[in-house]
């Protein structure tokens, strides 16, 4: 009994000097000591403040391809490096800008000159202490038109970069660059591993050695990736062991998994959303948090086809749609209509622009003007002796895009255009038929940026390989109007361009913009911590922890 006594309270409770201060003699206290005992173990659970252990096991429907920061564009790679690398600065859950790797800085009054005091006593996973030579390397790197990176643009606007001693880093921009603090919180990578080293050929695209978090432990492609607490993180160690995620490219099977126990976390689609809700063990053992997404669902087209390089025939698709459809049938209602490439919670909206209305008689009236008729009563609108027969491609295991695919190919047949559906596995999707253009139309979805540039998807002069017009989209109006928002610090006037910038995307329907969904996450409650903000749920998972007595994983 003493000895649980002593476990239960260890060192901080010294039980001789504790009972002198009350005058009670050894035989007393022990007597005393029982008697406490016993309330302690029949009363409620004695607090403590969070404890290390347990692993928080998710799923991917992709596997990751690569791990050095300027190359990983793909949603499951970008989720090793935002836990194993880190900026100078980042977003807390407000949104707000907040020091990250960078202690504070100090912009000049023409908010040309950035300065940075980098925070001390910050180390890499390998040991190697993290200095102001590393910024002014990735920052090489990233402005290197040699490097095949999506994410370049932001540091080729800077003109200077140096070291001024370990601990402060400058920076120097040719104009203002209304995202020139914020393009700061992209990762930060390591110049003593990177340096004179060939990126496809460096280990550290199938490892990590950031100094961040979490790094990564292991992968087992195709399999699951593996996340370990990193001791050396500068704001201490994350109190869970490990993050997991297993690579299920069905959600069907990610479903059965959750429910099985086998997953503490899983981003829902909305009938699986409903039917946890409806279980009455999956309702009692997890939490439930749904907020409108941080990105969008499109179809979007290419403009290297000849018959969809014609507006009026794009227009005509997107009178085709029905986007309530989309939503009530798809979604469930968790979401809502699309008009841009902005979400209507956000001052970049512009709310002028609707979304186009479900009108198969103005579709087929466009068609028509475009030279595409049923000429021979098959059902299929041709022109010069061709059907028009559309392949729609989407990725593999997201239902909710594979659902949107079939209810826009029943809309499509109705005003004669026969769609064929194409869906493909993640991989292959991305570097097989997206990198080298070799698709009709495709439903995808774009993360929505908390900084409203529009450069890097919209701008004509980013769709080479690799980068993220692969639509092929050009318009030169656009590309000034991108220009104009991008530098300056006057959000009025950002706002004016970014406003026309969505006007001229509405008739030129480069995109037919679908909707955003909701966030529907379900997370096991023997975690502590989560807390749904602004910036969403997984904005802190470093600091989420299990109380001792309701860990499943041990080391």
């Amino acid at each position: 009994m003493i000895d649980m006594f002593s476990k239960l309270f260890p060192r901080s409770f010294p039980s001789s000097r504790f009972f002198r201060s009350f005058g009670l003699p050894g035989r007393a206290a022990s007597v005393f000591l029982l008697l406490g005992l016993a309330f302690f173990l029949s009363g409620p659970a004695i607090a403590q403040g969070p404890q290390n252990g347990d692993s928080l096991v998710g799923a991917s429907i992709g596997d990751a391809s690569n791990f050095i920061p300027a190359l990983s564009s793909d949603t499951s790679s970008s989720a090793v490096v935002g836990q194993a690398y880190l900026g100078l600065v980042k977003y807390d859950k407000n949104l707000n800008i907040v020091p990250d790797l960078a202690e504070s800085w100090e912009i000049s009054e023409d908010n040309l000159v950035i300065t940075f005091k980098l925070r001390p006593g910050v180390f890499w996973a390998d040991g190697q202490p993290f200095t102001a030579e590393d910024c002014v390397f990735t920052w090489e790197v990233m402005r290197d038109p040699n490097t095949p990176t999506a994410y370049g643009e932001p540091f080729k606007q800077m003109v200077k970069a140096e070291a001024i001693d370990d601990l402060t880093f400058r920076v120097t921009y040719g104009q203002v660059l209304s995202k020139a603090l914020l393009s700061w919180s992209f990762s930060i990578m390591p110049k003593h591993l990177l340096a004179d080293k060939n990126f496809d050929e460096s280990p550290l695209a199938r490892t990590t050695a950031g100094s961040g978090p979490f790094q990564l432990e292991r992968w087992e492609t195709g399999q699951r990736i593996i996340m370990a607490a990193n001791p050396g993180y500068y704001d201490g160690r994350p109190y869970l062991d490990r993050l997991i995620t297993k690579i299920i490219p069905d959600m069907s099977t990610q479903m059965m998994e959750f429910a099985t126990g086998a997953l503490d976390y899983m981003t829902l689609e909305p009938d699986q959303w409903i039917e946890a809700n409806e279980n009455p063990v999956l309702a009692q053992n997890n939490d439930f948090y749904r907020y409108l997404s941080f990105g969008y669902t499109y179809l979007g087209f290419n403009l290297l086809d000849p018959r969809l390089a014609d507006a009026k025939v794009r227009q005509a698709i997107a009178y085709a749609i029905d986007k309530d459809e989309l939503i009530d049938g798809v979604l469930l209602g968790f979401g809502e209509k699309a008009n841009g490439p902005y979400k209507s919670d956000m001052w970049a909206y512009n709310k002028n622009v609707k979304p186009y209305p479900f009108d198969q008689a103005k579709a087929k009236a466009l068609l028509a003007e475009a030279g595409w008729r049923d000429t021979n009563g098959d059902g299929i609108i041709d022109k010069d002796g061709q059907n028009f027969v559309l392949t729609i491609m989407t990725n593999q295991g997201n239902r909710i895009r594979e659902q949107t695919l079939l209810v826009i190919q029943a809309r499509l047949k109705d005003v004669g255009i026969e769609v064929k559906p194409k869906i493909v596995e993640w991989a292959a999707f991305l570097k097989e038929f997206i990198d080298k253009k070799d698709f009709e139309a495709i439903i995808m979805g774009w993360t929505i940026p908390m900084e409203p540039d529009l450069f890097d998807v919209w701008n004509s002069s980013k769709t080479s390989p690799g980068e993220l017009n692969f639509i092929s989209y050009a318009n030169s109006e656009v590309d000034e109007l991108i220009d104009k928002a991008r530098f300056t610090l006057d959000r009025a006037v950002q706002k004016a361009a970014l406003d026309r910038a969505q006007e001229i995307f509405f008739q030129d329907v480069p995109y037919v913009f679908l909707f955003v969904p909701e966030t529907l996450v379900a997370v096991n409650k023997r975690f502590v911590g989560p807390n749904k903000a602004p910036i969403g749920l997984f904005h802190d998972v470093e600091k989420w922890h299990v109380p001792p007595n309701r860990q499943l994983y041990q080391e």
